[in-house]
């Protein structure tokens, strides 16, 4: 539903007290005053620098400079034939005043006998407790493809200009979660750089706007599966779930992927995007922390509302358990904002609609509680077991290539080495020209130094995760079969015949 639609509605209802949540106060105005033309309403607006103007622009006669006689106008304003409506743009800079707060409810109650309407249109505000309950609130939401469609059409006048097909399709997908005001302006970067709308320069816009905001960060690497060994079973499963079908209302939800530390969970993410032609969204949990009452859960609603603008992507959330680590126990020391947080996260989750594939790593899936994990929030739970010797081997050769090293040099000793402590070996044999063997001489597997805890996360996966590796439920050797679970499960990722 539109800005403009639900404010009709609400007009008509009578709700004299509404709240216009809109980083784009420009067309937020311009669907108000199309709203009014249409509906033959009268429309106000005031701001701190101009004053009253009525819907053409000129300035009314009230004296109203001031926020205060702003909102004594309002009653001056109504009581006529049709409805007025005056929207109070950026009043949240003023909300603090008690004469202010009082003169708002007097403006409400005698609005919805008169039918004057008092709008408040900011980024956004935390409403006075005496107030709360009189105001609605209404979210300008961010352009949508169809918008942004129109938009680029306005920009690219030319014939040449304006791409067809999956071309349009890709400046589009670049365009997703900008603004009006910023599409505008990464369009007509695109003509100035390239003569038409290409998604390269509109992407490095985005970028920037996206980082600006401190809540999400944008991977856009050259990394494809080939660079990443091993993980057929977790790379199959989501190219299938990801490939691009005829069934517009089913989209994968997400993977969660549980390992010891340094075995390719986060290169995957990365690898991921760029494989299915996606850009990968970071959300660092840390970055939405505010200091202010409330003001965590608010940039947790706007990250989110974000990536829904931002969809067809993937999002990572690395460490997802410390992330999350205070939810737990229920948030007694941060007064419960972490269990807050977690909360808006899991019903968005579980109900969101958009093409946001969502890959959560974890070290330790048992610190985060049951509910994270159920079904319809996830696709599955993969364990990403360190690299068995097939695996290992695909690893060297890659990252030989990659450190210039000798296809022929001896390899070192690899039992129980992860990835991560592969590429570290040859890093270290390239950085201190050394033979494999000797560079290994000064690496410790995390297997070695955290065996325990290594060994218990193996024995809490087996039986109830997939395996990255092979089709199926991951099992772990080491766990004895009186307690390994009786029947194991196969779940195929080869495409059907139907």
């Amino acid at each position: 539903m539109t800005l403009k639609e639900r404010m009709s509605e609400l007009v008509r209802a009578c709700f004299a007290g509404i709240r216009i949540e809109s980083q784009e106060h420009a067309d937020a105005v311009a669907e108000l005053a199309e709203m009014c033309r249409e509906e033959q309403w009268q429309l106000v607006t005031w701001d701190i620098e101009r004053g009253l103007r009525g819907a053409n622009g000129s300035p009314l006669e009230q004296d109203a400079s001031d926020p205060l006689s702003a909102v004594r106008a309002v009653s001056s304003l109504a009581g006529g034939e049709t409805p007025a409506i005056v929207v109070l743009q950026n009043f949240h800079r003023f909300m603090q005043s008690a004469e202010i707060v009082q003169a708002l409810a007097h403006a409400i109650h005698d609005g919805k006998q008169r039918r004057g309407f008092v709008v408040i249109l900011s980024p956004t505000v935390q409403l006075p407790v005496e107030l709360e309950k009189l105001f609605v609130t209404v979210e300008h939401r961010l352009p949508d493809r169809e918008q942004l469609l129109s938009v680029a059409a306005g920009i690219a006048t030319e014939g040449d200009e304006m791409p067809e097909g999956s071309q349009l399709d890709a400046v589009l997908d670049a365009a997703a979660g900008l603004t009006r005001y910023e599409a505008e302006g990464a369009f007509s970067l695109s003509l100035v750089r390239d003569g038409r709308l290409s998604p390269d320069s509109i992407w490095e816009l985005k970028t920037q706007a996206v980082e600006k905001s401190g809540l999400l960060s944008i991977h856009r690497g050259t990394e494809t599966f080939e660079s990443l060994g091993g993980l057929d079973a977790l790379k199959a499963f989501t190219r299938r779930a990801l490939f691009r079908h005829d069934r517009p209302n089913v989209h994968a939800r997400g993977v969660v992927l549980l390992s010891p530390p340094g075995c390719g969970k986060s290169a995957f993410c990365k690898c991921l995007g760029n494989e299915m032609g996606r850009p990968v969204l970071t959300l660092d949990i840390g970055s939405l922390m505010g200091s202010l009452v409330g003001q965590s859960e608010q940039r947790t609603r706007q990250a989110l509302a974000i990536v829904d603008a931002m969809a067809p992507c993937v999002l990572m959330i690395d460490e997802v358990e410390k992330a999350f680590s205070g939810a737990v126990g229920g948030g007694a020391n941060d007064s419960g904002v972490s269990s807050r947080m977690f909360g808006t996260f899991l019903t968005w989750l579980n109900d969101h609609q958009s093409d946001v594939f969502v890959v959560c790593t974890a070290n330790d899936v048992q610190r985060l509680p049951p509910e994270f994990s159920r079904a319809e929030r996830f696709n599955g739970v993969f364990f990403v077991d360190l690299p068995g010797r097939s695996e290992k081997d695909a690893i060297w050769a890659m990252y030989r290539n990659q450190y210039g090293l000798e296809a022929d040099c001896q390899r070192p000793d690899d039992e129980q080495w992860t990835g991560a402590e592969i590429k570290s070996c040859c890093r270290l044999a390239a950085l201190l020209d050394l033979p494999l063997r000797q560079a290994a001489e000064n690496i410790v597997p995390i297997a070695v130094t955290s065996a325990e805890s290594v060994q218990r996360l193996r024995e809490w996966a087996d039986g109830r995760c997939l395996s990255s590796d092979r089709p199926g439920i991951y099992w772990c050797d080491s766990v004895s079969p009186d307690t390994a679970p009786a029947k194991r499960q196969r779940v195929s990722t080869r495409p059907s015949n139907n």
